[in-house]
């Protein structure tokens, strides 16, 4: 099965992904940013336009797998653990990190999606999707996320669109 491209539908709040026929092979909700769209560094919004996935990361990782700065921490994600760290933004069981193609829009200075570490990445399974509530990144439910990480390559063209 060959992936061309990931829509992200801000607006419905949905992730579709396509094959060369231009066939939906997988579609899922996802929550994108509480502050809404936009590109500028420090926003905490969703970034606009055409990305390419930059990196996978967490690959063999259990479910749950707590990330920061894009590493394992050695935790696991429970409630009780969210309980004791309500100041935390969970990443959990895999990242893939974007990167703008649009020079001056989502690519380079004060708009750089890789730079503002903009991921699509799993979240607690009991968080409500399919309306924002991140802080700019794309989040999923856990076991939507490992299927989308082992459907797509580095390289795989995302357009996030309002």
């Amino acid at each position: 099965m060959t992936i061309t491209h990931i829509d992200i539908d801000v607006a419905r709040q949905r992730l579709t992904v396509y094959d060369r026929k231009c066939a939906v092979i997988f579609e899922r909700s996802v929550s994108t940013a509480r502050r809404g769209l936009g590109e500028r560094k420090g926003s905490e919004c969703t970034p606009r336009g055409i990305h390419v996935i930059r990196a996978k990361i967490g690959a063999g990782c259990p479910p749950n797998t707590v990330f920061v700065r894009r590493r394992p921490t050695g935790e696991s994600y429970t409630p009780s653990l969210a309980r004791r760290h309500p100041e935390r933004d969970w990443i959990l069981t895999r990242i893939l990190w974007l990167s703008g193609t649009q020079l001056g829009f989502n690519r380079l200075g004060a708009v750089d999606t890789m730079q503002r570490y903009v991921y699509i990445h799993g979240a607690p399974d009991e968080d409500v999707l399919g309306q924002p509530s991140s802080h700019g990144c794309i989040k999923m439910h856990n076991t939507d996320v490992v299927a989308l990480f082992d459907m797509v390559q580095v390289g795989t063209p995302v357009e996030i669109r309002g």
